[in-house]
């Protein structure tokens, strides 16, 4: 794990290009273009934007599908910010599906941080929160990112 916990890329007039998010990043950029690069092999698009109430730059991971009615729809996979030294992937899961995304075949600290992770004030949801340096725990956080799909596309 990072021993630095300094969230990068707050200011609102340098947006996130490969060289800004090459240098917060340093040795672990090669694993965040794998990373969205595996993203957009699930079919999930990243999204930068500048939150003022955060004074930060976010990217949410986005999918897109067709609704029962033709419609096209678009929802949150996935929130990816940008740190010193690596980047943080988090997914919020609804607490009412808390036994199914147990039930994943992941892996036992992944599924202890699903027993341990408390909802979020009066939203119905938990945060599963990565900070990735690797590609350790790229198998499970692709197969929540697969849950959450499926959850979005069934709403």
């Amino acid at each position: 794990m990072p021993t630095a916990n300094v969230q990068l890329l707050r200011d609102p007039d340098i947006q996130p290009s490969d060289e800004v998010i090459s240098n917060a990043l340093k040795d672990a950029y090669t694993v965040y273009l794998k990373f969205v690069s595996q993203l957009a092999n699930n079919d999930i698009h990243i999204n930068w934007r500048y939150y003022k109430d955060g004074k930060a730059w976010l990217a949410k991971g986005l999918v897109d599908w067709t609704g029962s009615r033709g419609g096209q729809k678009e929802a949150t996979v996935l929130w990816l910010s940008i740190w010193d030294g690596f980047f943080r992937v988090t997914i919020f899961i609804p607490e009412k599906l808390r036994a199914d995304a147990l039930n994943l075949p992941l892996a036992i600290e992944i599924k202890q941080l699903i027993i341990e992770s408390n909802q979020m004030g009066k939203l119905k949801f938990f945060p599963l929160i990565f900070d990735v340096t690797s590609q350790h725990n790229f198998k499970d956080i692709f197969l929540l990112t697969d849950f959450k799909k499926t959850i979005c596309m069934l709403e």
